[in-house]
């Protein structure tokens, strides 16, 4: 099912569109059963799928032998590496395609954990005996576990992150205050409560996959591109989402080896990622180091900065979790130098995880303003407004808007901030230390493109129609409101359809844009809808109107009307029915004119070649947080609880202020358990990922969890959206964890710079 209808029951609407406070209209479906996610599909003769892994991490697979799987209790197929699945190269995020061939399981053993063959039987039990039947030999290599593995050396420079502008080794020579400290942050993983997996059928040469997809289009595309379809021909289904996180953005190889399964057998194929698999089906975010150099005038006006930071990624693919990503941003600095290095290690290629680059980015300068403020014996708020930056350091252009400083002074007061004493271990209840930290943090906006249709129905019912996703942001919700502001009718009469790669073009939901771009689409075919509407109305010789005089009309909660009231005043169920009307259908994009084409959507709904930069254009455009965070610490036994959260964010206009201080929660909590708990643990001898399951990788629950209170001081931003909206998905975990370990430091004097911060770290 993935028409949505925003009736809730019981919840009467209040007929309010963009802003206004509706609770998700996916959400009873949700806490009711009702919605279906990709792994529930029951296709007819459906078959399971389990991926066989490799229990070393570097080498060459020398042989295996599948006889016993092959021979065991309802096996249809096992394929290996000798397997020529007949797969060409697909696309890259970019929509670059090299020549050749693609091959989803390979002999050489870049990481523990790498599929290495899969099992295909009648049911999930018998495909998870098989696998075990598997046997393989190898020839075995000595890995490189990690960033801290004295042969994973440096790493290499990634020259297109290199920014520096005046003299900044020179300037840190010479300042009379300067601090250095070198910052980590350890593997990550997104730990989504709904696995990854996809449910593969054939029809002829028409392949439909049901698959958790932040992007239909995109993933789409590459099924095409693998089987040699024309695009068309591929359906990508993925109306709900048990969480991504970055995660569920493109298909993976185990993708390729469920459809190709399918195509082999005739039978419709079920591939489900196991948990342990989870940490090494896809990347998490990748371990990172900073070492970073501040120095100040004693008035603490910054005057350098050196920043180098190095993230690991895998022996086969290049991935950048930028750890200078919000260093150049946050604050005026006249000498400036950041790099970053790439160091291969034995994992699996690293993915984006909430806020890539921006959050680790974040906790190195961020710890080390603090540094600095102690050092200078300033107010770290203080030090913060005072070398608050009025235009983009880098790029010299203007904000758009930056409501930063209000931010930082909203949330201070909120929090109580001027009742803080200075000095660590000088705020105390009895045996517990407490401690108060502040963080600023930021996030780019990126712009793409949208395509909606909007549908009017006889029976006065409006439909929004498109091929982008939600999974939990609100997508369905905020498009909704959209609609039904633009057309003039309550927001209890919009059904919205989202989740098929044959709907109408989108974005990927990354990236926090997909908010962005689609209210813009919907708001443009919306308003087109309303217009054909008003047309037909004054034109057509049934309609009572047509003889009314008037140029236009107005439409209000669903009634069409006379401007001036002198007149008739009907519903649009009526209108249509006099018109005799069952439909009208509008479609709009916002791609500009030289991409109106078929070589232009295809490039803007399937890669993300045509994303514009915050940069892109007159002014620099971000979003902007400020976190004040209370922490609790045993003075015995080094235990850190969260005890209080007060946080203040820019985000321009909120389309729905409900939804967005969720995902402003959501990402909180996200950076307490960044902070506090979460650790991939590599055991150095195989560079195995020994936590791999939900009750050794510890993330925050409930119980970890203190009330938590936002504050919005956004005003729009016309700039960076069509209805003033920047992002807010992922702006919400940056300077978190910082904002934990200030704190941290308040309360007890020690400095902890590698996250996360646990009680032998303390003690």
């Amino acid at each position: 099912m993935n028409v949505i209808e925003t009736r809730q029951r019981g919840e009467a609407s209040d007929g309010s569109g963009v802003g206004g406070r509706h609770s998700r209209i996916d959400g009873r479906l949700k806490i009711t059963g009702g919605a279906t996610y990709a792994l529930e599909h029951r296709l007819e003769n459906l078959t399971y799928a389990v991926l066989v892994p490799s229990t070393i991490a570097a080498g060459r697979m020398t042989a295996i032998d599948t006889k016993a799987a092959e021979a065991a209790p309802g096996v249809l197929l096992v394929l290996t590496p000798d397997d020529d699945l007949g797969l060409a190269t697909a696309s890259d995020w970019f929509g670059n395609r090299a020549e050749g061939s693609y091959r989803p399981l390979i002999p050489e053993i870049t990481f523990n954990g790498q599929a290495v063959a899969v099992v295909i039987a009648e049911t999930l039990e018998q495909a998870t005996a098989a696998a075990s039947l598997v046997k393989v030999t190898s020839e075995e290599t000595q890995a490189i576990a990690g960033l801290d593995d004295p042969r994973a050396g440096e790493g290499n420079l990634v020259d297109n992150l290199t920014v520096s502008w005046g003299e900044a080794e020179a300037a840190l020579a010479a300042v009379p205050v300067k601090v250095e400290g070198e910052y980590r942050t350890p593997r990550e993983y997104h730990v989504t409560i709904e696995p990854h997996g996809l449910t593969a059928t054939w029809e002829g040469d028409r392949l439909t996959i049901f698959e958790p997809s932040q992007w239909t289009h995109g993933m789409a595309r590459s099924y095409a591109e693998w089987f040699g379809l024309p695009y068309e021909n591929v359906t990508l289904i993925s109306p709900f989402i048990g969480g991504g996180f970055g995660s569920k953005a493109t298909a993976s190889f185990y993708g390729a080896l469920a459809a190709a399964s399918a195509k082999k057998l005739g039978r419709p194929v079920k591939l489900a990622i196991t948990r342990p698999q989870t940490f090494t089906a896809y990347g998490g975010r990748a371990a990172t180091r900073q070492k970073i150099a501040l120095g100040a005038s004693e008035d603490g006006m910054l005057q350098a900065l050196i920043h180098r930071g190095a993230n690991e990624t895998s022996m086969v693919g290049t991935w950048v979790e930028n750890t200078g990503a919000a260093t150049p941003l946050l604050y005026a600095v006249p000498n400036f130098s950041s790099e970053n290095r790439l160091v291969p290690v034995n994992t699996v290629t690293p993915g984006a995880l909430r806020a890539p680059g921006k959050n680790p980015s974040a906790f190195g300068i961020e710890s080390a303003m603090d540094e600095l403020a102690h050092a200078l014996g300033i107010d770290p708020v203080e030090l913060r407004l005072k070398n608050h930056a009025e235009r983009d350091p880098q790029s010299g252009k203007p904000w758009s808007t930056r409501q930063l400083r209000e931010a930082l002074t909203a949330g201070a007061e909120a929090f109580g901030w001027s009742r803080r004493s200075p000095e660590p271990r000088s705020m105390r209840d009895g045996h517990t230390l407490i401690g108060w930290g502040v963080a600023i943090g930021t996030f780019p906006v990126i712009r793409a493109y949208g395509e909606a249709l909007i549908a009017i129905r006889k029976d006065g019912k409006v439909e929004v129609i498109s091929g982008a996703i939600d999974m939990g942001q609100g997508t369905y919700t905020i498009l909704a409101q959209t609609a039904a502001e633009a057309l003039g009718v309550p927001v209890d009469q919009v059904e919205v359809r989202l989740g098929d790669s044959s709907l109408p073009g989108a974005a990927v939901a990354g990236g926090s844009m997909l908010a962005g771009v689609m209210t813009g689409a919907v708001h443009k075919a919306a308003s087109a809808a309303r217009e054909e509407l008003i047309a037909l109305a004054l034109n057509d010789p049934n309609s009572p109107f047509r003889e009314s005089g008037a140029n236009t009309l107005a439409i209000a909660n669903g009634q069409i009307a006379t401007p001036r009231g002198d007149g008739p005043a009907i519903s649009i169920a009526e209108l249509m029915a006099r018109i005799g009307r069952d439909r009208i259908e509008v479609k709009r994009d916002t791609l500009p004119e030289a991409l109106a084409n078929d070589v232009g959507r295809m490039k803007a709904w399937t890669t993300m070649s045509l994303m514009r930069a915050p940069t892109d254009g007159d002014y620099s455009m971000h979003s902007w947080c400020a976190h004040f965070v209370e922490v609790k610490v045993d003075e015995d036994f080094g235990t850190v609880r969260v005890s209080r959260v007060v946080s203040a964010f820019d985000c321009g206009r909120l389309y729905n202020p409900k939804l967005v201080e969720s995902q402003w929660k959501g990402g909180i909590i996200m950076g307490i358990g960044q902070a506090l708990l979460e650790e991939g643990l590599i055991d150095p001898r195989r560079a195995r990922v020994v936590n791999n399951n939900l009750g050794d990788y510890l993330v925050a629950t409930n119980a970890d969890i203190p009330d938590i209170e936002v504050i919005s001081v956004g005003v729009p931003d016309p700039h960076a959206s069509v209805l003033g909206g920047k992002g807010v998905g992922e702006v919400g975990i940056v300077g978190v964890a910082p904002a934990i370990a200030n704190a941290v430091f308040h309360a007890t004097g020690k400095r902890v710079r590698d996250l996360p911060i646990t009680l032998e770290k303390l003690i």
